[in-house]
């Protein structure tokens, strides 16, 4: 069994915890960010260090090594997405399918070091960048193509659950 695309518009987690990985937004501001990003990245190269990486739990569901590679990957994608709202008023997010991209990259036949290698650094360049952002600039807005929107804050804060949730699918 091929795996089933996400086709679910995760933007409540900005609003209400998330019953599967238990990550709470309450309380929870950008400068909250970067740390949980970094923390997060640590717990990474330990995963992908483990024999089993390429072994899918089931047919449905990413391998451990294909979590990596995708999380790196979004550790990128938000990265451009932030300097884009940095640079421009109010941009519109080119559209990423990352199940696209996971079958185009071949995620699961990617080397695991190197992921956990990647992986540490793309979140290294988007938390040195978060880090900078001035307070002048959160509530800068942009537009997803489904018609989110969204501040520097709150992708922030949306972008911190997709890490903390697929660490805690590869440790459950």
């Amino acid at each position: 069994m091929p795996i089933v695309p996400d086709t679910k518009n995760w933007t409540w987690v900005l609003d209400e915890p998330c019953p599967e990985c238990g990550f709470d937004p309450e309380g929870l501001t950008f400068r909250d960010v970067p740390d949980r990003l970094r923390t997060n990245a640590a717990a990474w190269p330990a995963v992908l260090a483990r024999p089993e990486v390429r072994e899918r739990p089931d047919d449905g569901t990413w391998s451990a090594l294909e979590y990596g590679a995708h999380v790196r990957d979004v550790f990128r994608i938000f990265d451009g997405r932030f300097r884009l709202m940095l640079e421009r008023d109010d941009p519109a997010f080119p559209n990423w399918d990352q199940d696209a991209t996971a079958i185009e990259e071949d995620y699961a036949a990617q080397d695991p070091a190197v992921v956990a290698d990647d992986l540490v650094a793309a979140a290294e360049r988007l938390t040195a960048a978060l880090d900078v952002i001035p307070d002048t600039a959160l509530e800068r807005t942009a537009l997803r193509g489904d018609g989110s929107r969204f501040t520097v804050s709150s992708l922030a804060r949306y972008l911190l659950h997709d890490p903390e949730h697929h660490l805690h699918d590869v440790t459950r």
